[in-house]
């Protein structure tokens, strides 16, 4: 399978182009017609000389996901399910909001971080996503929106699908770079955030950066014996590493991060949790919000959402400790909200179909 354009930064384009032999500027031209007139096939590019658009079409490709399945909510939510060119399936996520419109994309086929209460983690990591597939959903999701014709655009970026983004840095990296630039979609740095699990020391790389591009650590629980028991990430990196990465971003940036917090009904919910975590936060408080998540039930897994009491304290304990904090908006509650949920259905409904055909014959 020859690789996506779309995992070219503007720079390593330009490289490539005048290393076979083509102008500088071909990438400017070739960039334009994948970023702002969003062609579908490099034959498209009018005013590209036949021999470049020859040499891109026998290096690579620009549509390596197939529509599977699109689910519409009645508030706006789309959530798409993308087959790969080697037939792993992924999701990706459209959500509304009063500021604009926002995709939810997909690391990683599969994730290995195994926190016991995700959908995303039920099926383990078949591979890492490229930096082209990882952008080629943000491009099939702009499409969809451009064949509605009301001119809509995405403007917000999430890192929060399927996978932990920092265990696919590099990809990573160049996708932000692809979608960030100026000269393409040109969604800005401060409109995007990565969510990590708490991989540390990708963490301290992720400051290094210089990039403005907003951090959210999936923290779910104030001390080690409860984080350990829901998130198995902890026993490599428990909160004494964790809590340093984090001071290290903070001094290195001081940009805010976001710390998401799941509700589990009887497990992390409680008012002590609530002190327990703002204990944990009091000394970066100015620089920390604090994002409570109602859970959303997945099949097989024992969990239960919290009661709405138990957010409300939750969430008034933190407050009246000074931490900031919010619950998070319910996007999609009516076509398989939690993440990762839809791709699971669809894997299990492919292997009973298998099944079923294997018993015929």
């Amino acid at each position: 399978m020859k690789p996506s354009i779309y995992g070219l930064t503007f720079d390593q384009l330009t490289d490539w182009v005048t290393e076979h032999g083509e102008k500088k500027f071909r990438a400017k031209q070739i960039w334009n017609w994948l970023y702002q007139k969003r062609i579908t096939d490099f034959s498209q590019m009018k005013n590209v000389n036949q021999s470049c658009i020859d040499l891109l079409q026998e290096h690579f490709t620009i549509e390596t996901l197939t529509e599977e399945i699109k689910q519409e909510s009645q508030d706006g939510t789309v959530k798409f399910l993308f087959k790969l060119h080697d037939g792993n399936i992924i999701e990706t996520v459209l959500m509304r909001f009063n500021y604009g419109l926002s995709v939810c994309v997909t690391t990683q086929v599969g994730c290995n971080i195994g926190c016991s209460f995700c959908a995303s983690g039920v099926l383990k990591k078949n591979r890492d996503l490229s930096g082209g597939e990882i952008v080629e959903q943000i491009m099939q999701v702009q499409q969809h929106l451009d064949k509605q014709q009301n001119d809509e655009r995405v403007s917000h970026i999430v890192v929060m699908g399927i996978g932990e983004p920092f265990d696919n840095y590099d990809n990573l990296i160049d996708f932000l770079k692809v979608v960030n630039d100026q000269k393409g979609l040109s969604i800005g740095a401060r409109h995007i955030t990565v969510s990590t699990s708490g991989i540390a020391p990708k963490m301290y790389e992720f400051a290094d950066e210089g990039i403005q591009i907003n951090l959210a650590l999936s923290i779910h629980a104030p001390n080690n014996d409860l984080r350990t028991q829901i998130m198995k990430i902890n026993r490599a990196y428990p909160l004494e590493k964790l809590m340093p990465a984090i001071d290290y971003y903070l001094e290195k940036t001081n940009r805010r991060i976001t710390f998401e917090y799941i509700l589990l009904k009887d497990v992390n919910d409680h008012k002590k949790e609530a002190e327990e975590l703002a204990d944990l936060l009091q000394n970066k408080k100015h620089l920390s919000y604090v994002n409570l998540i109602p859970y959303n039930p997945v099949a097989d897994n024992p969990y239960e959402r919290s009661e709405k009491e138990s957010i409300l304290t939750f969430y008034q304990t933190l407050m009246d400790r000074g931490i900031r904090c919010g619950v998070r908006t319910e996007h999609g509650t009516d076509i398989d909200a939690a993440c990762g949920q839809l791709r699971s259905k669809q894997i299990e409904k492919e292997k009973a179909r298998k099944q079923k055909k294997l018993q015929t014959n």
